[in-house]
This record gives C-alpha cells, structure tokens and sequence, in this order.
C-alpha cells in the first residue's frame, strides 16, 4: 500500500470516528431532551377531587361591585364552585336553576361562584343581563383556574364544605333537584 493510500485512510478512519463521536453526543442531548420534556409532562398533577382541599384564586368579578374576588373570601361559607362558557348550551340551561335556588342557598351560607371561560367581558356582561343572574361571576380569560381545578368538560361543577374540602365535582349538566340535593350538603353546620 503506498503512502498516499496509508493517509487516505488514516483520514477516512479519523473522519468515521468523528462522526461516531459526534452522534454519540447528539444521541446522549436528545436523550436529556426527551427525558426534561417527559419528566414535565408526567410532572404530579394536584388532581382536584372528592375530599381535596379546593386551591384558592383570585379573579375580577364581573357583576356586584366588579372588584376582585378570591375563594378564600368564602372560607367559612358553602361554595359552589361552576365551570361555564356563554357557548356551552347545557350551561345556559343550568343557569336559570342556580339563579332560582341562590336567594335561598345564600340565607342559608351557601354562596355560588361562578367562573366563566369566555374571552371577552361584553359577552359575559350581556349574558349576565339576559339571564338577570345576582350569584357571584368572575371571568377566567387565561385559563389559570380551570387548569388548577383539571376541568375538562363544561359544565363542570365542584361544591365545597365551609373547611374548603371538595364534597362532590361533577362533570355535565345538573337538573334542578340534583342541583339542590348538591347545595344541601355543603350548607354549613
């Protein structure tokens, strides 16, 4: 083999093991890449549920005195707690209900908050009068409250004891009775 041959191959084998090194390398970063990315994903959800103590927030009311209002505020009191949007028919049915039981749920130190989904203030506030509705309702615009509660289907509904600990969460619409039987049990002792 001649020289020029020797070195050609010397440069061929320096060339292979570069690129061997250099995959090794990239192999090893995307390994740490998709190991952060799983790792956050599969990060430990609070799961909001049954017996869960319900996470305070606090968002900007959108009837009463339109001042922020924060779930703590209610420590003390019954809450429940609905999940809702303008564009969720099975919502709008719910509605008319809670307005019908809240004069007699809040006598009785029950308060409904209601949280909308929606994503302007003039849709919210023309439902608002349209449904002629009194109960608390603050608007969730960046989606920070439904994620911290794992709503996924509207309406969603958590009701919550004066302690703060979630006696029931329900996904889908509630009836009239339901509701009530609902309301019952988190009126404070």
């Amino acid at each position: 083999m001649s020289k020029v041959e020797e070195a050609k191959q010397r440069k061929n084998k320096k060339k292979k093991m570069r690129l061997v090194f250099r995959s090794s390398i990239l192999l090893v970063l995307l390994a740490a890449v998709v190991f952060v990315l799983v790792s956050n994903f599969n990060k430990d959800k609070t799961v909001i549920g049954v017996g869960a103590d319900a996470p305070n927030f606090k968002l900007q009311q959108m009837n009463g005195d339109g001042g922020e209002l924060a779930l703590d505020d209610l420590k003390g009191k019954g809450v429940m707690l609905n999940f809702w949007a303008t564009y969720c028919g099975p919502c709008k049915d719910e509605m008319p209900y809670m307005e019908s039981l809240y004069p007699e749920y809040k006598e009785k130190g029950v308060e409904i908050l209601a949280v909308s989904l929606d994503s302007t203030d003039l849709v919210v506030d023309r439902f608002i009068d349209d449904y002629e509705l009194s109960f608390p309702i603050v608007r969730d615009n960046g989606g920070q409250v439904l994620e911290l509660y794992d709503v996924g289907e509207l309406p969603s509904t958590l009701f919550i004891n004066e302690n703060g600990e979630v006696v029931e969460k329900v996904s889908g619409p509630l009836s009239l009775d339901r509701l009530e039987g609902y309301l019952q049990q988190i009126v404070p002792q």
